[in-house]
């Protein structure tokens, strides 16, 4: 794990060309370091013009903006001082080497956020937040992450760990009267506790599944026979003429795909070949790709040409393909051939759609993030979005759920305890109060440089 007590530096903006470039010192010598590089003392949180020099050669290297925070006031709770210089890799790179120089370490990825949170600045979901914020690609991500950041689910399990501190509390109590049994509770009084914070696990883990496509987003993939529109809704969710339009079929031979926002959700659309008898390798591979992505597909769009006659193998798609999948009647701008009621499909599973006029192109986005999430509204992202507080929380859930058996079957305290104390520790994991070290390498090696 980290060293946590010796001076750390590091580009804290993207590598490359730009306006501004901050380079970032934390630890016990920042603030030595930077007044032997600005030859001049820092007031604490105020930005003061200067001259940053080479301390070998004394010649200026910049002009640059210095802040210092003395901690435990700052975001690592230990003295930082960040460094406003012109963005040229070169000369941020240069600033990073005379800090070094003169005693500083270079940070590892993450390593300013640990410190953070060995310092409890801030607790582990919201040290994850911040590298979900800096990955954000879509402002619903960035929103959630935000609320994350701000404690939302901090505070939620922070609510059901003191509930279940305080059964377990009236449960130990009664231990010391065991010729009386759960004298500071009932038992029903207890069912009925034990059954409330389940519920309040399992909401919070159903909102956890939305969560997950959130963060992580999803592969949409659309399929159909050749010349249906596909690669024009395609082009049309995308908002940019990705793949190659042309009357003739087979014109999509691969896979071709797009990261798009799609009400707020970070979807990877992957536009197919169209199925058909093969008319040579190409398209035949073309054609085998196309059914292998469909098995990792969160979402299926089935494209048809609202204008041609149903034919079967289309009839057999749509009645093969799995839920969630939508079936978009394409080029509703011409004359109809055909009906959802004529498929045997929902009007709910169902979107008619012309990509010339633009028609049916926002419900189908709607009914795109609906598919996917189950929800109507996201504009209040769900406290839970991250796979590792999901299982924990499953897990905490689990345990209740045994300790609702064993109060309806007779048990003892003790075993009910036990299944409380269970629970308390899927909790204690998620915040960080019971973790491993590896674990801690695990989520803070994935940051970026400067975080």
């Amino acid at each position: 794990m980290f060293v946590a007590d010796d001076t750390i530096v590091a580009l804290a903006t993207p590598q490359g060309r730009g306006g501004i470039g901050v380079v970032r010192l934390s630890g016990p010598d920042a603030r030595g370091i930077a007044d032997r590089l600005l030859r001049r003392s820092l007031d604490p949180r105020h930005a003061t013009f200067c001259r940053l020099i080479d301390p070998a050669t004394g010649r200026v290297i910049d002009q640059v903006v210095a802040t210092a925070f003395v901690g435990p006031h700052s975001y690592t709770g230990e003295d930082v001082v960040e460094i406003s210089a012109h963005g040229s890799p070169v000369l941020l790179h240069r600033i990073i080497e005379l800090a070094m120089f003169a005693g500083a370490r270079l940070a590892e990825p993450g390593e300013f956020t640990f410190r953070a949170y060995l310092r409890g600045r801030i607790d582990l979901p919201q040290a994850e937040a911040v590298a979900d914020l800096a990955d954000a690609v879509t402002p619903l991500q960035a929103r959630a992450a935000m609320d994350q950041l701000e404690g939302t689910l901090t505070g939620a399990i922070a609510a059901i760990d003191a509930a279940l501190f305080d059964l377990s509390a009236r449960l130990e109590a009664s231990l010391d009267y065991p010729e009386e049994g759960f004298h500071f509770t009932s038992r029903s009084e207890t069912l009925a506790e034990a059954e409330r914070i389940r519920q309040a696990l399992t909401d919070l883990a159903d909102a956890g599944r939305v969560g997950r496509v959130i963060r992580e987003g999803r592969t949409v993939v659309i399929m159909g026979r050749p010349n249906a529109g596909k690669s024009s809704l395609f082009n049309a969710l995308a908002g940019a003429s990705r793949a190659i339009v042309t009357d003739i079929p087979g014109t999509t031979r691969d896979l071709l795909t797009e990261r798009v926002d799609i009400e707020g959700l970070s979807l990877t659309l992957v536009d197919t070949a169209g199925l058909r008898e093969a008319r040579d390798a190409i398209e035949a591979e073309g054609v085998r790709r196309a059914r292998d992505v469909q098995q990792v597909a969160a979402l299926t769009l089935i494209v048809i040409d609202a204008a041609e006659p149903l034919s079967d193998d289309i009839r057999t798609l749509v009645a093969i393909t799995a839920a969630p999948r939508l079936v978009v009647a394409s080029k509703i701008d011409r004359p109809r051939a055909w009906s959802f009621e004529d498929l045997g499909v929902r009007p709910i599973d169902g979107i008619e759609v012309s990509t010339v006029s633009g028609a049916g192109l926002a419900v189908l986005r709607t009914r795109m993030a609906t598919a996917l999430t189950a929800r109507e509204d996201l504009r209040d992202p769900p406290a839970v979005t991250n796979l590792r507080h999901l299982v924990l929380v499953d897990e905490a859930q689990a345990a209740m759920v045994q300790a609702e058996r064993a109060l309806v079957s007779g048990a003892t305290e003790e075993l009910v305890l036990a299944d409380l104390g269970r629970a308390r520790r899927s909790l204690e994991e998620i915040t960080g109060r019971r973790t491993t070290d590896d674990l801690l390498t695990h989520i803070f090696s994935r940051f970026c440089l400067g975080k």
